[in-house]
């Protein structure tokens, strides 16, 4: 065995022992449940405008507005993709640096007012985060809800009590009454074997299945922030009974250092007196 062999060994136990696996787990949630939120959501929003385009509203004046907040929506995905890739690198390296293996690797180090002030302003920040997040989970529940309402009826019209007679043209979807196309859209609702051609449509299947991803990506978000949360008030109370014990030590060490000058100086005068 070549005799840096142990050394090396040691020196990766170290640096394993200086990951912190809680914030690395919770930033790959995070990342996760933003990819699939932003990504299929994002694809699930175009879907849902070639539908409402080719089928509920011939009219574009009619979901002009529709189409304007559906874009602006895209545009958010990407800051908050843009936004929640950066955050989770930072809260990352805020695990690392806070860690106790870190102090092992580095030596002592002083924590400062800044440094809990920071850790303390994160803990505010993922906080609010996970606030909006929930709000951002239940809004991505509404569109799923809506695709539900229109597959299930769809399933309706193809159960062999009522596939074939004249009832399944009475069986309709009003896409009006949900409220993201005007009363006066034409047609608004579709009925019978037209909304079954519907439900058939690739874009019908792809944007529901998109939509339960988005919504089970949003999910994913919260929970990655409330790890977080977790993990950074965990963080926090660290700093600060480092700080009160970088205290104790500073007292200590004052004390010691008199007390050595006191001695010494008492050696002084004794041997002066001698």
């Amino acid at each position: 065995m070549c005799p840096w062999q142990p050394c090396c060994f040691e020196c990766c136990i170290k640096c394993l022992g200086g990951v912190p696996y809680a914030s690395l787990v919770a930033t790959i949630l995070c990342f996760s449940g933003v990819a699939l939120f932003c990504g299929c959501g994002h694809v699930a929003l175009a879907g849902t405008v070639a539908i409402l385009e080719q089928h509920f509203s011939t009219n574009t004046s009619d979901h002009a507005l529709l189409s304007e907040v559906i874009q602006l929506m895209q545009y958010v995905i990407y800051g908050i993709a843009s936004f929640f890739f950066l955050y989770g690198i930072i809260l990352l390296a805020e695990g690392f640096y806070t860690t106790s293996a870190v102090k092992e690797l580095h030596g002592e180090f002083k924590t400062t007012a800044c440094g809990r002030c920071i850790s303390g302003m994160f803990v505010f920040l993922t906080y609010v985060l996970g606030v909006a997040w929930l709000g951002v989970f239940g809004f991505s529940a509404v569109p799923v809800f809506m695709f539900y309402n229109i597959w299930s009826t769809c399933e309706v019209i193809k159960s062999p009590q009522t596939n074939g007679t004249a009832a399944v043209e009475q069986i309709c979807v009003d896409i009006r009454q949900y409220g993201i196309i005007p009363w006066n859209a034409f047609p608004g609702k579709m009925c019978g074997s037209a909304l079954e051609n519907i439900c058939n449509t690739n874009e019908f299947y792809m944007s529901y299945h998109l939509f339960i991803v988005a919504c089970a990506g949003a999910g994913a978000t919260v929970v990655a922030l409330i790890h977080f949360l977790m993990i950074l008030s965990s963080n926090w109370a660290y700093l600060k009974d480092a700080s009160k014990m970088q205290a104790y030590q500073d007292i200590k060490a004052k004390e010691e250092q008199e007390l050595q000058d006191i001695q010494s100086r008492s050696k002084e005068q004794l041997n002066s007196y001698t």
